[in-house]
């Protein structure tokens, strides 16, 4: 049996308790000891897709996918990879994530703390804008591509914050470092969205090889916050999992504990990962607090 499997529902914490956590949360987002892992719950409300489902929703007004598949982003952009070419579905998620959202103050408040990781999951570079306006010495973003094409053994890209790319040793000296494992729409479009393109990731991602070895690294010593994430996928589970490999805990994740499935709540405790349950607004403003 899977440690997934035998694992029982984690302790949630609730109220004052989860207040209280949350506070010395803030205490360890300041002292850099916490890696602030971003879903794209951060984002709601905004016009621009903030679920794998919204995604899938949207390649399919744009390219009609079989009923079977169409909830299913994964699937809907291997449909038109293949139907369309990969340029087709790399036009049309570009299309989706077109829109530059303002940062929000949570956003530019994250952005300013020194912190030396941070790792961004959704394709809107929102965060990213507010990382690399900070100026708190030099940020560089380290995207996850789609190895189409490629015919180097390469797994991730590196930008710095004129949105060149660099060489991927500049991120081992950076002070801080953005990690944005399935890409970004900008600057160069980079999308891992496909079935394809996590054929070999997944492949080798439990020896780490798609890992860059600076997040290998800086994740060891520190442990990481889940903010506006959802873990309801085996893909996302998956990548959560292996991107918090080997690091130090304590780990937390702000949820809504009566929203969990069964799955996301056996992830939450094989993984360590204590779940906070707040409204993703209160718990912002905990960790914005003076």
């Amino acid at each position: 049996m899977t440690a997934a499997l035998a694992a029982r529902p984690a302790e949630v914490l609730a109220g004052a308790a989860a207040r209280a956590r949350l506070a010395e949360a803030a205490a360890s987002l300041a002292a850099d000891d916490l890696v602030a892992y971003l879903g794209p719950g951060l984002i709601d409300g905004a016009p621009l897709p903030t679920t794998p489902e919204a995604v899938a929703a949207a390649l399919h007004a744009r390219a009609p996918a079989p009923s079977k598949i169409r909830t299913n982003m994964w699937s809907v952009a291997q449909f038109i990879e293949q139907r369309r070419h990969r340029r087709t579905l790399q036009g049309f998620m570009t299309e989706v994530f077109a829109a530059p959202l303002e940062p929000t103050d949570f956003h530019r408040f994250l952005a300013g703390l020194p912190l030396s990781l941070v790792v961004d999951t959704w394709y809107d570079g929102t965060f990213a804008a507010a990382f690399h306006a900070a100026g708190r010495g030099e940020a560089i973003e380290l995207q996850g591509i789609t190895r189409a094409g490629e015919t180097r053994d390469i797994w991730t890209k590196a930008y710095d914050a004129a949105g060149a790319e660099v060489p991927l040793e500049r991120a081992d000296a950076a002070a801080r470092v953005l990690y944005a494992p399935h890409g970004g729409v900008r600057p160069a479009r980079n999308f891992l969205v496909s079935d394809a393109d996590y054929v070999e990731a997944l492949t080798e991602i439990d020896i780490q090889s798609p890992i860059p070895a600076t997040v290998q690294r800086r994740r060891a010593s520190r442990g990481f916050l889940f903010l506006g994430c959802r873990f309801h996928d085996q893909m996302l589970r998956t990548y959560a999992r292996q991107i918090m490999k080997r690091s130090a805990g304590p780990h937390h994740a702000v949820v809504d504990a009566a929203g969990l499935s069964r799955n996301e709540a056996l992830f939450l405790a094989a993984q360590g990962i204590t779940p906070i349950d707040l409204p993703l607004a209160d718990a912002l403003a905990i960790l914005m607090a003076p």
